[in-house]
């Protein structure tokens, strides 16, 4: 690597935590530093409250449909654990035993098919 690619490199990394900083910074400035000291509106409201209940399937249905250990290839364990760890959450209402069952199962699983 020579070193004008390798200044290219930094420099283009660089410019791409400045942006991400700018870029969070302002998504934060707007709900705070816009909004933060007036009432939102109830319809606004009731569709933030989707949203931590969004972040996590967004997580993880990658890591379900293309995991990292079959290089990308479907693979039925994780879809195995995926199917129980969303029974259990479907029953029992409780996140904290889904997301256990849902680990547990999967390390079960690689152990004595992986």
């Amino acid at each position: 690597m020579t070193g004008t690619e390798m200044a290219f490199d930094r420099t283009t990394l660089w410019l791409v935590i400045v942006g991400l900083a700018v870029g969070s910074y302002a998504l934060r400035f707007a709900f705070i530093g816009l909004v933060g000291n007036r009432a939102m509106p109830a319809w606004l409201m009731r569709h933030l409250r989707y949203t931590a209940v969004a972040i996590i399937p967004a997580l993880v249905a990658p890591l379900v449909v293309w995991p990292a250990p079959t290089d990308g290839a479907p693979s039925l364990i994780h879809f195995a654990a995926a199917a129980l760890t969303f029974a259990v959450a479907v029953f029992s209402k409780n996140v904290l035993l889904a997301m256990v069952t849902g680990a547990c199962s999967l390390w079960t699983l690689m152990y004595l098919f992986g």
